[in-house]
């Protein structure tokens, strides 16, 4: 039996460390919505996974590594036969889970108002073909030879803040721009900009232990991207999580400045956008400037979502801000900070922030341009959105006819104060917190229903004597006459 080579290892098990992103953007973003949408959320989060999965391998994977043609598209390496090279195949494994997570970043977004069906459009059309194109340009070929005519400029993007990131960002702003907002989400338009009304999330633990596991992911995510087991790998992973921690302060700084009080949100939203931010250039800066990065990352994601707020794009989880801007500035700070000999592509500082920048209004017209115009027409035909009553009532029931125990919780109330009917009771779900609401709320009700056929009791007690009050009185006066 042949030994197997420790690379393949250590590009499998990274592989598996980046499928560990996909539960963390499900917690994330479950915990960030309401919970009458958690599991329709939840169950994007999967069902893009596999999508992602299959697209990648019968097609992605060959127009993002296939045989070059004019720098553009690959043309082979569709329905990938895995069972011929081992390094082959563990670096498609990769390279599929990097694919499910600019797929997965969309489901945020886009959260508590589209058609499921619509999503898995989306994610269809992310996975199958923007994505992997514009891969194409910026990875084809090998790091002695370069294909893609994005990389053959010499555009560098180690793994992936804009190739994985800005690419899920933009087609996110794309289909927002579409589909609209959350109703209720904006109210006035002032001479700042639309004002924000703020949509609490359901479970923000949830997304905290959400954002801990993308910190998990990350080891693979970026320390992965070596291919190999190298020495470079634990000051890439260092330099990661450096950043994602700098992120998160610095974010979490300004936020203190300007509302007074931390926000799990913004503190969530900040190490992200760190972690995002030093991905293109983990392997080539060094350590002081990771940390510079990550903690202009955070900052920049601040001021992306006030202004994108104030335009009255309603993104759920800040996803435009976080992947597509604090993405594009990580491909920036290659140009700017990385070291030339180690990003070895001939140029010059001025030349190499040059093409950085290409790079990125290259992806922001191809992703956020093709998935307008798509999108822009497909929902002339078919609505994307929800209507206003399927989103009131949450998406969970409308789209999965997944009932929730605050839904029928609700739904009695709604009938009780329409109807004013005491003798209706909550259903009790045993051991839980809303079960103990409605055995409470149920205790209420039955003390109301008493005092009401006390109250009852008592006023027809009270007509009848006045009856009968007003019938010796009407006798006594007849009397008289």
């Amino acid at each position: 039996m042949q030994d197997m080579d420790l690379n393949v290892i250590w590009v499998v098990g990274s592989a598996g460390l980046v499928l560990l992103m996909q539960p963390g953007f499900m917690c994330l973003e479950s915990g960030l919505t309401r919970s009458k949408n958690s599991i329709n959320v939840a169950i994007k989060n999967l069902v893009d996974l596999g999508i992602s999965i299959c697209l990648f391998w019968s097609l992605g994977y060959g127009l993002m590594f296939g045989r070059d043609w004019q720098g553009l598209i690959g043309l082979s390496d569709f329905y990938l036969d895995l069972q011929v090279d081992p390094k082959v195949t563990a670096f498609f494994l990769f390279q599929m889970m990097f694919c499910g997570t600019a797929t997965t970043i969309v489901s945020g977004a886009l959260a508590e108002r589209l058609k499921f069906i619509a999503y898995v459009a989306i994610a269809m059309l992310t996975s199958g073909i923007v994505y992997p194109i514009f891969g194409h340009w910026a990875w084809n070929g090998t790091a002695a030879q370069i294909s893609g005519w994005l990389g053959k400029l010499g555009f560098v993007d180690y793994a992936g803040s804009t190739v994985v990131h800005s690419v899920g960002g933009w087609v996110s702003l794309a289909a927002l721009l579409v589909v609209g907002s959350r109703t209720g989400r904006f109210s006035n338009r002032g001479d700042r900009g639309w004002q924000a009304q703020k949509i609490h999330g359901s479970n923000l633990p949830f997304s905290v232990l959400g954002v801990m596991l993308l910190w998990v992911g990350w080891f693979g995510f970026n320390g992965g991207s070596t291919f190999a087991l190298t020495d470079q790998i634990p000051v890439i992973i260092a330099h990661t999580i450096l950043a994602g921690a700098a992120g998160m302060l610095s974010a979490g700084i300004l936020g203190w400045q300007k509302h007074r009080r931390a926000e799990t949100e913004t503190l969530i939203n900040g190490s992200i956008a760190g972690l995002v931010s030093i991905t293109a250039g983990c392997n080539s800066v060094t350590t002081p400037i990771a940390i510079i990065i990550g903690a202009t990352g955070g900052i920049i994601m601040l001021l992306a979502t006030e202004w994108i707020e104030r335009r009255g794009i309603d993104d759920g989880v800040d996803a435009v801000a976080i992947h597509g801007v604090a993405g594009a500035w990580g491909s920036l700070a290659v140009g700017l900070f990385s070291d030339l000999e180690i990003l070895n592509t001939g140029l010059s500082r001025h030349s190499q922030i040059l093409v950085q920048l290409l790079g990125i209004v290259v992806c922001f017209a191809w992703s956020f341009g093709i998935t307008y115009l798509i999108l822009s027409n497909l929902n002339r035909i078919f609505p994307l959105r929800v209507s206003l009553e399927e989103e009131a009532m949450g998406l969970n029931l409308s789209e999965h006819n997944a009932k929730t125990e605050v839904y029928e919780l609700f739904q009695v109330m709604d009938r009780q104060a329409a109807t004013q009917d005491f003798s209706l009771r909550l259903p009790v779900e045993p051991y839980t917190e809303v079960g103990k609401i409605a055995y409470r709320y149920n205790q209420v009700m039955t003390s109301l229903e008493d005092y009401a056929t006390r109250l009852n009791s008592l006023n027809a007690n009270l007509e009848r004597t006045v009856d009968e009050r007003t019938a010796e009185l009407v006798k006594a006066n007849q009397e008289l006459e």
